[in-house]
């Protein structure tokens, strides 16, 4: 039956349809979760707490994430149906759920439970939708795309990135124009949005029609004894690559705002919040793309960590972001590293499942997968927390002056140094990463085989 389909057209006919399309409305729906700067400190001001206190609400989403991906994986594996219907529901859940303990926050302001409310719906539940409704389409899209598996499930992961650059002028016009209490308004709007969309590209999604599980030697197979079947040392070794880049990314993005503020380009915050989500956009397609012409495909890691170290080093010799506000030169190199980390970040999640196929083969990707996705749970705790406290630890806070539209003058408080220090620790992580790349993570079957081809055609 698959060799029919494949005669008549019918997979290039549906596939858009049945992997795609359906990928795309749950990854850009999903994707929104890093919209959270955008209205964070409205929520705590709406609600009576500091922005700290509900900071943690993203980093506990980001942790869940991680962690249910981490444990439904198999459920994913078993069943795309019920995994993308357990990701509608649970998001959309959970995006009603914030709204109404934002609502419930400003009629008691400074009431704990509203604090504790928004950590569930928008840590917990959601961040469950998250995990599952990452997962749901990724296999999928490599089964219908099996020739361009990187590229494939790159655009999905694409639309998790771009979501931000989308969502994001419509959640500031939606918080400008409902008046008040527009901060829960949104929220509720928004979940009946999302779930029609998701629930539109849960009913999408399908598996190739007439498509079997190939009886290969990990079908069958524990994961852990997959992963066993290569040195241990491998497997670890992807995990922290993935865990270092997130880890790295999150700590500059955390602290984007703030330091293109420090080089005098405060009036464009929002322009350059939205070119670095394209480029995050961009790195997840086009590096996953790129990746599919490579022999082996640790060595587009290598590259971004590469790039990234080059780009974090010159910006750490010049000083570029202490003083970028008096040289064009260097705010063009501050402006550069945060556009190539927001790429290396994108392009470091759309690779982890096809590397981790070509390591591991189709039998438990998505369970595989999924546990791999744990060291974004600990990496968006530990990402954010460690860029707050270098920023709060090292360095003095000073006041800049930026002109406003109306001709008056904002004050905004900066901390460039500790800023700057930031880069000191990702630096560091990005060497280590880069050692990873190049002595824990071997090359494939695939590499060894084109490899011993390429010098055996030499030899005769």
């Amino acid at each position: 039956m698959e060799e029919n389909t494949k005669k008549t057209g019918g997979w290039r006919t549906n596939k858009w349809i049945r992997a795609a399309i359906p990928a795309l409305l749950l990854h850009c729906s999903i994707g929104t979760v890093y919209c959270w700067s955008i209205f964070s400190q409205e929520i705590a001001d709406y609600i009576g707490f500091t922005k700290g206190a509900t900071e943690w609400a993203f980093s506990f989403a980001i942790f869940f994430l991680g962690m249910s991906a981490a444990f439904l994986g198999n459920i994913v594996e078993k069943d795309i149906h019920k995994s993308s219907l357990i990701a509608t529901i649970c998001f959309a859940v959970g995006m009603a759920g914030t709204g109404f303990f934002i609502w419930f926050g400003g009629k008691n302001p400074g009431n704990v439970l509203a604090l504790i409310g928004i950590y569930v719906c928008y840590g917990l539940i959601m961040g469950i939708g998250l995990g599952t409704g990452y997962l749901s389409p990724v296999k999928t899209l490599m089964l219908w795309f099996q020739d361009r598996k990187g590229l494939a499930t790159g655009l999905a992961v694409a639309g998790f990135g771009a979501a931000k650059a989308i969502a994001s002028p419509i959640m500031q016009a939606m918080l400008k124009n409902l008046g008040e209490g527009g901060i829960y308004k949104m929220f509720l709007i928004l979940a009946v949005v999302y779930f029609v969309m998701m629930f539109v590209g849960h009913l999408l999604l399908k598996k190739p029609e007439g498509w079997h599980e190939p009886q290969t030697k990990e079908k069958g197979q524990s994961m852990f004894a997959v992963i066993k079947s290569k040195p241990i040392g491998n497997y670890i070794g992807i995990w922290l690559m993935f865990y270092i880049n997130i880890t790295c990314g999150l700590a500059l993005i955390s602290q984007e705002k703030m330091i293109v503020k420090c080089i005098g380009l405060a009036g464009i915050v929002g322009i350059v919040s939205t070119i670095s989500a394209v480029f995050n956009a961009a790195g997840r397609l086009g590096l996953s793309a790129m990746a599919d012409k490579m022999k082996d495909r640790n060595t587009i890691y290598k590259i971004i960590f590469a790039v990234s170290i080059v780009a974090t080093g010159l910006v750490i010799v010049t000083s570029g972001i202490v003083n970028g506000a008096n040289n064009i030169v260097l705010a063009v190199l501050v402006l550069a590293l945060i556009f190539i980390v927001n790429a290396g970040y994108g392009g470091g999640f759309s690779n982890v499942p096809t590397l981790l196929s070509d390591h591991y083969g189709m039998g438990n990707i998505s369970a595989i997968h999924g546990l791999t996705l744990s060291a974004w749970a600990f990496a968006g705790l530990s990402g954010n927390q460690l860029a707050n406290w270098i920023v709060k630890t090292f360095g003095q806070e000073t006041q800049i002056e930026h002109a406003l539209a109306d001709g008056t003058v904002e004050m905004i408080t900066v901390n460039p140094t500790g800023y700057q220090y930031v880069l000191y620790a990702t630096i560091a992580l990005y060497i280590i990463s880069l050692i990873i790349a190049l002595v824990l993570v071997k090359p494939t079957d695939k590499a060894l085989e084109a490899k011993a081809a390429k010098k055996a055609a030499k030899q005769a």
